[in-house]
């Protein structure tokens, strides 16, 4: 309530409810009627059980987390491409894209466009790429059977990704951790490409998830992937 700028009243009127119940929430830690939960969680953009952790059974959390997959592919190659425009396209808020290289992302002029008008509309726009100097790509490369292809397909990236890299509104970084994922943000909704040992990410599974009230499967990507933004570093002019 706080960080929204609300007092106990102004919540009180927005629900409908009497500011004596609102402050029975808060100072009794008193759980909502199941409508009036549904109504903060969305009202706050937070999941009811980080509100209330005891108030969801679990079978019920399951459920709504199963609702949260909109759609899953076997391999990502098989996400045919105007799913990835129309779902970039419709971004209002932004966009991120965390990967160890992302070279099929980079020679996508037609991504690149949607990027840039959204950046220009102002979207924030955040890519993070693999360090191509870390020992966890060259670790990654003989995984995949590419040896230290990994780190030059980072590099033909970065070249690749220059116009975009000089657009206000795109901030890139370079992040030196293990991914167990590559994730795609686009506001509420997100891309998870798993990683599976020795196989190539165009070859593993791909899950198009979308964050819903209540859910619990979109929220530690989400999570990860502002961890690993947290943790990363911009790039120089040199890199």
């Amino acid at each position: 309530m706080a960080e929204h700028g609300l007092t106990n009243l102004a919540l009180a009127e927005e629900l409908d409810v009497n500011v004596k119940t609102v402050v029975r929430w808060i100072t009794e830690s008193r759980i909502p009627y199941p409508r009036y939960r549904y109504q903060l969680a969305t009202r706050f953009k937070v999941d009811e059980s980080y509100l209330w952790p005891d108030a969801l059974p679990r079978s019920r959390a399951v459920a709504v987390s199963q609702s949260e997959i909109v759609q899953v592919y076997p391999h990502r190659a098989d996400m045919p491409r105007d799913d990835w425009l129309r779902l970039f396209k419709s971004a209002q808020d932004e966009i991120g894209v965390l990967v160890y290289a992302g070279l099929f992302f980079a020679e996508d002029t037609g991504l690149e466009r949607i990027l840039l008008k959204k950046a220009k509309a102002g979207v924030r726009v955040r890519v993070m790429l693999g360090d191509p100097s870390d020992a966890h790509i060259a670790e990654r490369g003989e995984e995949e059977g590419i040896g230290d292809g990994l780190a030059s397909k980072i590099r033909n990236a970065l070249l690749l990704f220059r116009k975009l890299r000089e657009t206000e509104g795109i901030e890139f970084r370079l992040h030196r951790t293990v991914l167990y994922n590559s994730i795609y943000v686009v506001d509420d909704q997100l891309l998870v490409n798993t990683h599976i040992y020795g196989l190539a990410a165009a070859r593993a599974p791909i899950w198009h998830l979308k964050k819903i009230p209540g859910g619990e499967l979109a929220a530690p990507y989400r999570e990860s992937f502002e961890a690993v933004w947290d943790l990363s570093v911009p790039l120089s002019e040199e890199d």
